[in-house]
């Protein structure tokens, strides 16, 4: 894993409504080599939404991965996620432990 840099990995964030979904979620990028690790977190969420200000339980999903397989983890999760507009977003790391980047490159799909 020599000259990778700490900018070729990073973190996702999606929210899902409940803990099924997120688990659902977090096995399927897992078990396709998308992400290397998922944590999921119970969150309270205030949002506005059809005009709305909505104020709901969520867990939120923390994705670790390679920046290579953003747009892939992205297509992936909207394809399988209940909400109409789910929240997916994507930033690459600054800084970190080369032995996790090295970890994440070996458990995931693709080279690297």
């Amino acid at each position: 894993m020599t000259g990778a840099e700490p900018s070729d990995y990073g973190v996702m964030l999606t929210t899902a409504p409940s803990r099924d979904e997120a688990q659902s979620i977090a096995r399927l990028l897992i078990e396709e080599k998308l992400a290397a690790c998922v944590q999921l977190l119970p969150i309270e969420s205030f949002y506005t939404w059809q005009d709305k200000t909505q104020n709901d339980a969520e867990i939120l999903l923390l994705i670790k991965t390679r920046t290579a397989l953003f747009d892939a983890a992205v297509a992936r999760i909207s394809q399988v996620h209940s909400y109409t507009v789910p929240e997916i977003v994507a930033m690459p790391f600054a800084a970190g432990f080369q032995g996790y980047f090295e970890w994440i490159g070996q458990v995931t799909a693709g080279p690297g």
